[in-house]
């Protein structure tokens, strides 16, 4: 019985789990940008002729809303290139964590944009950092979501394949764990495990990716896994 009672924790912990980026990640409400004032409300319109007069002023480029949100912060949200472009140029700061310890690269992560995080990474922004409350990177958070395009774009960029989060997971577990065994979950476990991810890391409970896998029943992820060497 005392099985059973973990196993129904655990798979309530993994259905909770798989939406942790979305719910943790808090995009502008509508009444927040209503309010938003100054170089947050041209941010979020891309309103570039005001951008323009506000970085002419010397706006402060690291003024926040209430949830800890820089003018960059809120231009990734809305996609909103050309304002990411004058805001990086003026010297707004690229890897400034907001208040949940989400950068502009985990954003457009979460976000599935591959185009603005293509422009933030080539403005210089790191795909290093740890962010979120699970201690994680841009590269897992993409990987739970199966945004196997993004996902390709950080390891082209460097980001760290084999960074352990706070559950004891990598971005290769998490595309098992948290994906759906589905054809954007298959290649973005087949781009991590082509890029050289480690395929021995195993979860708290000693798991690895293969064993993973196999007790999900996702045959296309085992057929991967076991042409790469794995065990």
């Amino acid at each position: 019985m005392k099985a059973l009672h973990r196993r129904l924790s655990w798979l309530a912990l993994l259905s909770a789990l798989a939406m942790a980026p979305a719910a943790a990640q808090v995009p502008p409400s509508a009444a927040e940008v209503l309010a938003y004032e100054g170089v947050h409300q041209a941010a979020w319109r891309g309103d570039l002729p005001r951008l323009k007069e506000l970085l002419a002023a010397k706006v402060d480029l690291e003024a926040r809303d209430s949830r800890g949100r820089t003018a960059l912060h809120v231009a990734t949200y809305a996609r909103q290139r050309e304002a990411i472009r004058l805001l990086a140029q003026a010297g707004a700061k690229l890897d400034v964590l907001e208040h949940d310890r989400y950068d502009a690269i985990t954003i457009a992560a979460v976000a599935d944009d591959p185009a603005t995080l293509s422009l933030l990474l080539s403005l210089g922004a790191s795909p290093r950092q740890t962010t979120s409350r699970y201690d994680g990177t841009a590269l897992i958070a993409a990987a739970h979501l199966g945004h196997d395009e993004v996902v390709r774009r950080l390891i082209a960029a460097g980001a760290p394949l084999d960074h352990v989060n706070n559950l004891h997971w990598t971005a290769l577990i998490e595309s098992i764990v948290l994906g759906d065994g589905g054809p954007r979950h298959q290649r973005t476990l087949a781009a991590l495990v082509d890029a050289g991810a480690n395929l021995r890391l195993a979860d708290r409970q000693g798991n690895t990716p293969l064993q993973l896998a196999k007790a999900r029943g996702y045959q296309a992820m085992v057929d991967k896994l076991k042409a790469a060497g794995a065990k």
